[in-house]
C-alpha cells in the first residue's frame, strides 16, 4: 500500500510536557495533535507503545501486546474518581526536560494501584462492564501477560525459565493456582491495560478526526522476559529449559564498532510457518488497531538476522541466518489484506533485503544526515537527488544525534560537501535538512521534533550501543513558541505536503 505526500513529526509520547514526571496521554498529547494541525503536519510518528524494558527502552517490553501504563493519563483516572488531589500533589521534581525513570516508575505505579482499588471499591456498573468487555476482547493475550507480571514481581525480576519447572513450563495446575494466589495483582495488571487502551483509542480517534494519522513501530523481536516468551517458548529459539542459545543484534556498523548485542530471543521460523505465521497474524492485527501506518523495526531481519551466541558481550562474533522472507509476509496479507507499512532498512543492507522489501511494495527510508561523507554522490541513496517516490525521508531517527549535534561531530570536509551541495552556511543545519526532507520526491517527510525546535546533542533521545541514560527526553511548550508550527506549514504547503493527497 503506498503511502501518500505528507508530512509529520517524530516524537514519542513520553517526551510531551505534563505534570506528572513524564508525558502521557492526557492534555498535553491532544495539544500535540492541535499544534500539528496547526502546523499542516498530516503524521505523528512515536516510538513502541508497549511497556519499557530494560534500560528503559520501549525496545525491550515485557509484551508485544500491551501498552506502556507509565502513559495513562493520571488527570483522568482523577476525573473519574479514582484518585483524588492528594494524590497527585507532590510528583516527582524535575526540570521537565529528562525523565527521572527512576523515580517516576514507582510514583505513577503506586498512584495506579491507588487507582485500581478505587475502581475495586467504587466503579460504576458501566465502567465494569467495559473492563469485562476489554478483558474477553483481548483475551488472546491479557491474561497471560497480567499473569506473567504478577509473577515477575512476586519472583524479584528473576528470569523466568528459574521460576521451578512447573511455572516455567507452565503446568497447567500450576498456572491455576498462581492465577489464585495473585489473583488481585493479575486484576491490577489488567487494569491498567484498560486504561491505556481506553485512553490510547481516544486520543488515535482525536488525532484522525483533526486529520492526523498515528505511525506506529513494531519491533521485530521481544524480550527475553516478555510474556510471549514464557507464554510460547515454542515459537523461539530456546533450549529445553526455557533458556537462551543465541540471542539477537546487529554486527558492527555506523552506529557501533562493536556492533549492537540486543540480547533479545530470536525466533524459531519454522515453528510460525508450521501454524501459518498464527502469532504474527495476531500481532500485526492488533498493531493496526492502535496506529495507521506501521513502520517495521529491523525490516532486514525478515530477510536474515544476525545471530549471537549466549554467553557473548558484544555482537562482532555472529552470523547471519535465513529469515522467513515473503512467506511471512504473504501470509499476513491474505489474513489481513494491504497494510500500510514502513520498512526500517538502515544499517547493513545486502540487495536481498532490498529486493524483498520491493517485491512486497512496502517504502524503505533515507535518512539525510547519512548522505554526505562520500566523494561520489551518485553513489549515496540518501542524497535527496537519489531519493525514491516510494520512501520515506527523515533528516534523522530516533537513533541519531538531533541534527544540530551532528553537525557538530562531523568534519570540515563533511561540513563543506553539505555546505556546497545545498548553497547554505550551514548557520541552520537543522532547518536546511528539514527543508530537504519536505522538498524531496519521497512521498512522505517526518523530522524529529528536535530538529523541528533546532536542539543540539543534549536532547538526543537514544545512543545504541549503550544501556543507560536513553530515552528520557523531553520538551517544554516554552521551547516551542509560534514560528515551528507556521513554518512547517508553509514547507507543507510550498512542497505539496499539506493535508492528505491521493496515493496513486
Amino acid at each position: 500500500m503506498r503511502l501518500p505526500r505528507a508530512s509529520g513529526v517524530l516524537l514519542h509520547p513520553t517526551s510531551l510536557p505534563g505534570p506528572h514526571g513524564s508525558g502521557d496521554l492526557g492534555p498535553a498529547a491532544r495539544h500535540f495533535v492541535d499544534w500539528l494541525a496547526v502546523g499542516g503536519q498530516g503524521l505523528w510518528q512515536m516510538l513502541p507503545l508497549g511497556d519499557i524494558g530494560p534500560g528503559d527502552s520501549p525496545y525491550m517490553s515485557p509484551s508485544a501486546f500491551a501498552g506502556n501504563v507509565l502513559l495513562v493519563d493520571l488527570a483522568e483516572l482523577r476525573e473519574r474518581g479514582w484518585l483524588d488531589e492528594a494524590d497527585l500533589a507532590a510528583p516527582p521534581a524535575g526540570d521537565g526536560h529528562r525523565i527521572d525513570f527512576r523515580a517516576v516508575t514507582p510514583w505513577r505505579m503506586e498512584r495506579l494501584a491507588r487507582a485500581a482499588r478505587a475502581f475495586d471499591e467504587r466503579a460504576r456498573p458501566e465502567e465494569r462492564a467495559d473492563l469485562a468487555a476489554f478483558r474477553a476482547r483481548h483475551a488472546g493475550w491479557l491474561r497471560d501477560y497480567a499473569l506473567f507480571r504478577a509473577l515477575d514481581e512476586h519472583e524479584g525480576g528473576r528470569p523466568w525459565c528459574d521460576w521451578g519447572a512447573p511455572l516455567a513450563r507452565r503446568d497447567p495446575a500450576a498456572l491455576a493456582a498462581a492465577s489464585t494466589v495473585h489473583a488481585e495483582r493479575v486484576a491490577f495488571w489488567e487494569f491498567c491495560q484498560w486504561c491505556f487502551f481506553r485512553q490510547w483509542l481516544a486520543l488515535r480517534a482525536y488525532a484522525n478526526e483533526h486529520g492526523v494519522r498515528i505511525v506506529g513501530d513494531v519491533p521485530i523481536f521481544v524480550s527475553y522476559q516478555s510474556a510471549e516468551a514464557w507464554a510460547h517458548p515454542e515459537l523461539f529459539e530456546l533450549d529445553a529449559q526455557g533458556r537462551q542459545t543465541v540471542v539477537a543484534g546487529v554486527p558492527p556498523d555506523l552506529f557501533s564498532a562493536t556492533g549492537q548485542h540486543w540480547g533479545n530471543p530470536l525466533y524459531r521460523w519454522q515453528a510460525h510457518a508450521a501454524d501459518g505465521y498464527a502469532w504474527w497474524t495476531q500481532r500485526i492485527r492488533h498493531t493496526f488497531e492502535l496506529v495507521d501506518i506501521a513502520r517495521i523495526d529491523h525490516f532486514r531481519g525478515f530477510a536474515a538476522h544476525w545471530e549471537i551466541p549466549q554467553g557473548e558481550t558484544t555482537a562482532v562474533n555472529g552470523r547471519w541466518v535465513a529469515g522467513p522472507g515473503d512467506a511471512l509476509f504473504e501470509a499476513l496479507a491474505k489474513a489481513l489484506g494491504p497494510l500500510a507499512i514502513l520498512a526500517e532498512d538502515l544499517g547493513h543492507i545486502t540487495p536481498d533485503v532490498d529486493a524483498l522489501r520491493r517485491r512486497l511494495g512496502f517504502p524503505g527510508m533515507c535518512v539525510l544526515q547519512f548522505a554526505w561523507g562520500q566523494p561520489d554522490g551518485s553513489a549515496n541513496r540518501y542524497l535527496p537527488h537519489n531519493h525514491e517516490h516510494d520512501s520515506v525521508v527523515f533528516s534523522g531517527t530516533h537513533d541519531n544525534d538531533t541534527t544540530i549535534g551532528w553537525w557538530s561531530t562531523q568534519p570540515e570536509a563533511v561540513r563543506d560537501q553539505l555546505r556546497e551541495y545545498f548553497a547554505c552556511d550551514g548557520n541552520d543545519v537543522a532547518g536546511t535538512l528539514v527543508r530537504a526532507a519536505f522538498a524531496s520526491v519521497a512521498r512522505t517527510a517526518i523530522v524529529p521534533m528536535q530538529d523541528v525546535l533546532r536542539l543540539g546533542g543534549e536532547h538526543r533521545m537514544n545512543l545504541p550501543g549503550t544501556a543507560s541514560g536513553n530515552w528520557s527526553w523531553r520538551f517544554t511548550w516554552a521551547q516551542v513558541g509560534p514560528w515551528p508550527a507556521d513554518q512547517l506549514r508553509r514547507m507543507a504547503s510550498l512542497y505539496g505536503r499539506l493535508g492528505v493527497r491521493s496515493s496513486t
